[in-house]
């Protein structure tokens, strides 16, 4: 277990980061401060703490995890399960199987699967849309969807409690820095670097 605190520093950390034990070696490297490599001479310089950066999002990144998990488990679903509900209720349109493929980088069959568990769980119907029969569009069934709302209310309770103490000006430039994040990260192969 990690005894990164909050403040990347002691004890008091609850849940797992999603790196593996390379990266938690790496991370204690150097007199106790994660080791962070040096930027390719393409990249701008991160003009911020990265490795406190680092530290923050994969403690983030464990402790949303850890809710999910307890949510798949409580409803009997795998965790790309709950992927696949998560990327079907932040779609800005309806979701097709083709399009949750893309989203969950999954084969067609995984898909097919995937989304044939969702809908015996009574947690997604398929819809036939009016003008082309061939298009099937995904849809959080309204049991489910509520169902969902009441597990993951602590979370958002969560975010207004941290964000309480900030103003609007600085949220703002928060979304946006996750939002720059979130693209960045899309752009991830998953391949090693020099592969």
């Amino acid at each position: 277990m990690n005894t990164e605190s909050s403040a990347g520093q002691g004890p008091g950390r609850r849940g797992g980061a999603a790196a593996g034990p390379e990266a938690a070696a790496d991370l204690h490297a150097s007199a106790g401060r994660p080791a962070v490599d040096a930027p390719a001479a393409d990249l701008p310089a991160f003009p911020g703490d990265l490795s406190a950066f680092a530290v923050q999002l994969r403690r983030m990144h464990g402790e949303v995890g850890r809710v999910i998990q307890q949510y798949a488990a409580r409803r009997n679903l795998h965790a790309t399960d709950v992927q696949a509900l998560a990327a079907i209720l932040d779609a800005p349109e309806p979701m097709t199987p083709g399009r949750l493929r893309a989203v969950l980088g999954l084969t067609s069959g995984a898909v097919t699967a995937c989304i044939d568990r969702l809908e015996r769980a009574g947690q997604v119907r398929r819809v036939r849309e009016d003008a082309d029969r061939r298009v099937v569009h995904l849809h959080y069934a309204a049991d489910a969807r509520a169902a969902a709302r009441t597990h993951f209310r602590p979370l958002a309770d969560a975010l207004r409690r941290a964000g309480a103490d900030f103003d609007a000006d600085e949220l703002t430039v928060a979304l946006r820095f996750l939002t720059a994040l979130n693209d960045a990260l899309a752009q991830v192969s998953g391949e090693p670097a020099g592969r």
